[in-house]
């Protein structure tokens, strides 16, 4: 008998808001581009994609070519066990031709959202939904200047298209920032740029989340969501910009910053525009789960939220344990039980949590959500 997946102290919560919202009906309406991988699958080799399966171990990796895309993202380098600088590289590549159905994927969210046929925000969507339509490439190597003198290579990467490497890097000073670009052929398109925050074992960190905590995205409705993502202006939440520019100069502009958030990967170039526009500079760690669907992009944000984010935090901790960590949240999401559970497993490492509370009860669709009760569950055994 298989085990059952551990249910976390949010499973109620998400599957009625769900329930209340509709999510299901929603995702069930939307087209989803996972399956339509004509075009990337004529172009790839077979023997590339069955290697591919080997993640990291692909003894015969394929080299980026002119007509990809690839994405490099911005990481915080740490000290290991015997001093040495090491950071997570996390790149990715796609297809640069999109899916033959951009247009009804098009169509099919504006109708969503309540817009006539024809209406200028179809645009907008339409640029937006490039992440999400754009197949992934598995099997990539991508080579990557760090710096003036080091060359790396990452990848290759998995089925979903993602690299993960963990890398050993030059001895640099600690707070000091490197930008790398990745070394492709010259019509290679994509975020071809990256820094890494070289970050002493001690001081303090911030971990925060984004979607309702820094940024507006109505994460109980799915037609919110929806609309935030791809039609509306990325609007910060009032007074949070200012917030955190001011922790900063507490913590210092070396203190590192670690955005969480449920959302999927292909939102990275979106919100990293958002971050750089509003907020510090810092490492944004995203959900690849739900990679190439738009419906997945609902999903990410309302199923296993807590779990996933104790994971990350686990990470995290895992790079910087001396480091004293602020945790900054909101009430819509699975933020207080993830950070009281982080609190609990790793005694003395957080400092403080903040929580938003979102008083906007219509756009939560849950009361509860802010109710006393669920605060002091979620942080049980947490000094006031």
């Amino acid at each position: 008998m298989s085990p059952q997946p551990r249910r976390t102290t949010t499973d109620g919560l998400e599957s009625r808001t769900r329930t209340t919202g509709h999510f299901s009906d929603t995702e069930s309406s939307l087209a989803s581009v996972s399956t339509n991988q004509s075009q990337a699958a004529r172009k790839e080799h077979k023997i590339t994609r069955l290697l591919s399966y080997l993640g990291s171990n692909n003894p015969l990796p394929a080299e980026i070519a002119a007509d990809d895309v690839v994405w490099l993202m911005d990481n915080t380098a740490f000290r290991d066990a015997k001093g040495a600088w090491q950071a997570e590289f996390v790149a990715a590549a796609f297809d640069k031709q999109p899916s033959a159905r951009v247009l009804d994927i098009v169509g099919e969210i504006a109708h969503k959202v309540g817009l006539s046929k024809g209406a200028k925000e179809e645009e907008t969507i339409e640029r937006r939904i490039g992440p999400f339509v754009m197949e992934v490439l598995p099997g990539r190597r991508i080579r990557v200047n760090f710096g003036r003198r080091t060359q790396l290579k990452l990848g290759p990467g998995g089925r979903n298209g993602i690299s993960s490497d963990l890398v050993k890097l030059p001895d640099l000073r600690g707070g000091s920032v490197v930008r790398s670009t990745a070394d492709v052929p010259i019509e290679v398109t994509g975020l071809l740029g990256m820094k890494t925050l070289f970050a002493e074992p001690e001081g303090w960190a911030v971990i925060s989340d984004i979607d309702d905590t820094i940024k507006v995205t109505q994460t109980s409705d799915p037609v919110g969501i929806l609309r935030s993502t791809f039609v509306s202006e990325p609007t910060p939440i009032d007074g949070m910009p200012e917030l955190y520019g001011q922790i900063r100069e507490l913590v210092t502009p070396s203190a590192p910053f670690f955005y969480l958030s449920a959302s999927p990967y292909n939102l990275y170039p979106f919100l990293r525009s958002f971050r750089d526009a509003y907020y510090p500079h810092g490492q944004l760690i995203l959900r690849d789960a739900s990679w190439m669907t738009v419906s997945g992009l609902l999903s990410s944000l309302t199923l296993g939220t807590e779990k996933y984010k104790v994971d990350r935090i686990r990470k995290i901790h895992g790079w910087l344990p001396r480091r004293k960590l602020i945790c900054i949240g909101d009430s819509t999401q699975s933020d207080p039980e993830a950070y009281g559970d982080a609190y609990r497993a790793f005694p003395g490492w957080i400092k403080l949590i903040l929580i938003r509370k979102v008083t906007d009860i219509a756009a939560i669709g849950i009361r509860e959500k802010n109710e006393p009760e669920r605060f002091e569950k979620a942080f049980a055994g947490v000094p006031r």
